[in-house]
């Protein structure tokens, strides 16, 4: 946490408010599968459904939605008895590679998810094989760093710890002016957004943010033409 928090925007829920209105009226990929949501549906139990959860959020960075979707189903109907931390601590690197080698960064994210398996399958009792369920116990894991720790403790335990900042958050909260000065990391921005935002729209604003930056504000050439910000002269932009 800052020392001394960071002001609020003084337009701040005006224009929460309409990107909030903006994006009820779509649907953006973020909406149809995110990749904090498993895509695996059956009787899973809590503690695999979690694994799961887990691993799709590793598998995630620099990779559309539905390509982390499709690797995570990949693994498993791959690998003996489904995508279990036992199973994936088992498997062999290339079984893991060709399952996963459509995501960003494959190579290193078959280490970093077959490491996690592996200290997973290590923790003492009821615990063993479970997600952890804090942020240093996600933080510890190679790999998992806030953002995905904060998206996987609010998915898989329901624990609303901080909020979870990716490259649309960091963007549109800059492009907004909400951060004096302009934070130039992700974690940056998460320090700022958490001393003044209030603890309810922790949760929300990641979605939010990040469907409204794949439609309306993209990185290169946003459609300020059709953005209700620009519209109301909100967007300083």
């Amino acid at each position: 946490a800052l020392e001394k928090p960071h002001p609020a925007p003084p337009k701040w829920k005006e224009q929460y408010d309409l990107i909030k209105r903006m994006r009820e009226g779509i649907v953006a990929p973020v909406d149809e599968m995110p990749c904090e949501r498993t895509s695996i549906n059956g009787a899973a139990d809590p503690k695999t459904l979690r694994f799961h959860i887990l691993i799709s959020l590793m598998l995630s960075s620099q990779t559309k939605d539905p390509v982390t979707a499709q690797a995570v189903s990949n693994l498993h109907s791959t690998l003996p008895g489904g995508l279990t931390p036992a199973a994936l601590d088992s498997a062999s690197p290339d079984t893991v590679s060709q399952c996963i080698n459509k995501v960003g960064f494959w190579r290193r994210k078959t280490e970093y998810i077959q490491a996690a398996a592996k200290r997973l399958m290590e923790f003492p009792g009821d615990e063993k094989g479970d997600v952890p369920k804090t942020l240093e116990g996600l933080c510890e894991l190679k790999g998992v760093g806030p953002k995905m720790a904060f998206l996987c403790l609010q998915a898989a335990w329901d624990i609303n710890a901080g909020i979870g900042v990716d490259v649309h958050v960091h963007r549109i909260t800059n492009r907004l002016r909400w951060h004096k000065p302009q934070t130039t990391t992700p974690e940056q921005t998460r320090l700022n957004l958490q001393s003044w935002l209030p603890m309810e729209y922790h949760r929300p604003i990641n979605p939010m943010l990040v469907g409204f930056g794949q439609i309306i504000c993209l990185p290169v050439g946003p459609r300020c033409d059709i953005c209700l910000l620009a519209k109301e002269k909100l967007c300083p932009s």
